[in-house]
């Protein structure tokens, strides 16, 4: 008989040892955001697997919801991954529900009119954002308009993570624009619970920093090369 957690204690941990042993899980009523390497994106692809295990396991037996800012969802990666924690594939993508966007003002309505009803729906405990930042980065949308609707929807997400007790995680990749991408990582930054940043370090390995948490001093960590290989395959 399966013991029942609270859900302050319920929490999705990564499946990578290393940081799993080192860094505090993605608790519930937490919001997230993992930045930097494209290895960022295979975590999100990763953890909208484990999500789906038992909570004993380090999931939180819950489908998942995928917000795709950055057109990265790739359903042969999340079947690679459902196989190695042996899950149905099919099953698997089943439950993850995508939603993408292609403009900055689809991914706020997509945040801000649609997100909780498909929690609710779908009774999901995990949200991923994926690119979170990079449609709002468009010069077709005016700086003060792109920083207004991106305050919003962060406003939303971290108030939508603690109200629901709900994880939420975005992905961010840093790229071009520096004047407006400062603008714009400020509001990110200062809305997450938790920050991580993904490196590749000068000898190929992935260097974590765990730069905010509420429970936890900055951290660095050195991985070994094998999460690097994982990513490699999974995005072949």
């Amino acid at each position: 008989m399966r013991t029942l957690l609270t859900n302050a204690e319920q929490a999705l941990s990564f499946g990578l040892q290393q940081i799993d042993h080192a860094f505090p899980p993605l608790r519930t009523g937490e919001f997230t955001v993992l930045y930097g390497h494209q290895f960022c994106k295979t975590l999100t692809f990763t953890l909208s697997v484990r999500c789906q295990l038992p909570i004993e396991l380090g999931g939180l037996d819950s489908s998942a919801i995928y917000v795709d800012g950055g057109n990265t969802f790739n359903p042969y990666s999340i079947s690679a991954i459902a196989q190695q924690h042996n899950l149905d594939p099919q099953s698997a993508l089943e439950r993850i529900f995508v939603s993408r966007a292609f403009t900055a003002y689809q991914l706020s309505a997509l945040i801000l009119e649609t997100l909780e009803k498909a929690l609710k729906q779908h009774s999901s405990r995990l949200v991923l954002i994926s690119d979170v930042m990079s449609l709002f980065l468009d010069d077709d949308v005016p700086i003060r308009e792109a920083l207004d609707i991106f305050k919003k929807a962060l406003n939303y997400v971290a108030e939508l993570a603690e109200q629901r007790e709900i994880t939420i995680v975005a992905s961010y990749f840093p790229q071009g624009h520096l004047k407006r991408r400062y603008f714009l990582e400020s509001v990110l930054f200062g809305k997450a619970g938790s920050i991580i940043k993904v490196e590749e370090t000068k000898g190929g390995r992935l260097q974590f920093s765990l730069e905010k948490n509420l429970t936890m001093k900055p951290l660095t960590l050195d991985i070994s090369s094998n999460a690097y290989t994982l990513e490699k395959f999974v995005e072949a």
